[in-house]
C-alpha cells in the first residue's frame, strides 16, 4: 500500500513544543495574553511592559498563515473523503472535518482581517499534490492513506495551535487557539482510533500467507 502522504513544510515545525496541558488553558487567561519575550521591534506597550491589545509578531503572522493553509486543506480533503471512502466511519470524519474546519477557518480569517494579516486564498502546492495523490488512490487503499495523513495532520495542528498560545502577541489570535485546540485534539483521537480499526481490518482480510515448501 503507498505510503501515507504529508504536506508540511518540516523546516518550520522543528522548534515547535508539544504540551497537550495547554488545552484547558481559560478562555478568559487567553485574551490577556501577550509576550514581550517574542515582541517585535516596534511593539507598543502599556504602563506595565505588556504589549498593548491587538497588535501582531512574527509568530502570530506565521500562525495564521500555517493553520489557514492547513484548514484550507481540511476542507478539500474531506470533501474528498466524503466523495471516496469506504468505511462508514471515514465518511462521518470527514464530513465532521469539513464542517468542523470550515467554520474555524471563518473565525480565523475575520480575526486576521482584524489584525491586518493576509489569509491564505488556496491551498499551498503540498497541499495540492496530497490532494491529487489521494483522489488517485483506488478505494480499497484510500480510507486507511487518508486516515493516516489526518493523524499527522493533527498532531501539527495541534503543535501550532500550542505555538501560538505560547508565542503569539495578537490576544484574540491567541483566544481563538486556545478555544479551538480542544477540538483539533478530539480530531487527533477520533483519527487514530479509526485508523486502529482499519489497520485491523486490513490485517484480518489479508489471504495468510502460503507454506513454505518441504
Amino acid at each position: 500500500m503507498p505510503s501515507s502522504p504529508t504536506c508540511w513544510r518540516s523546516s518550520r515545525w522543528l522548534a515547535l513544543p508539544f504540551a497537550s496541558g495547554l488545552a484547558a488553558l481559560p478562555v478568559a487567561a487567553a485574551a490577556q495574553m501577550g509576550n514581550p519575550g517574542f515582541m517585535a521591534p516596534d511593539t507598543r506597550t502599556d504602563e506595565s511592559g505588556m504589549p498593548a491589545a491587538d497588535q501582531k509578531n512574527a509568530a502570530d503572522i506565521l500562525f495564521v498563515q500555517l493553520l489557514g493553509e492547513g484548514g484550507l486543506a481540511e476542507v478539500a480533503l474531506g470533501e474528498l473523503a466524503v466523495e471516496k471512502a469506504g468505511a462508514p466511519a471515514v465518511e462521518a470524519f470527514a464530513e465532521r472535518m469539513v464542517a468542523d474546519h470550515g467554520a474555524a477557518n471563518t473565525r480565523l480569517t475575520a480575526i486576521a482581517e482584524d489584525a491586518d494579516i493576509v489569509m491564505p486564498a488556496e491551498l499551498n502546492p503540498e497541499h495540492v499534490a496530497m490532494r491529487e495523490t489521494l483522489a488517485a488512490m483506488d478505494a480499497a487503499v484510500f480510507d486507511l492513506d487518508y486516515m493516516r495523513a489526518q493523524v499527522v495532520e493533527h498532531q501539527k495542528a495541534a503543535q501550532l495551535l500550542e505555538w501560538e498560545i505560547n508565542a503569539g502577541q495578537n490576544a484574540p489570535l491567541q483566544g481563538f487557539a486556545a478555544e479551538t485546540l480542544p477540538t483539533v485534539l478530539q480530531h487527533l483521537v477520533m483519527a487514530r482510533e479509526i485508523v486502529e480499526v482499519l489497520a485491523r481490518e486490513q490485517v484480518a482480510a489479508a489471504p495468510p500467507a502460503p507454506r513454505a515448501s518441504p
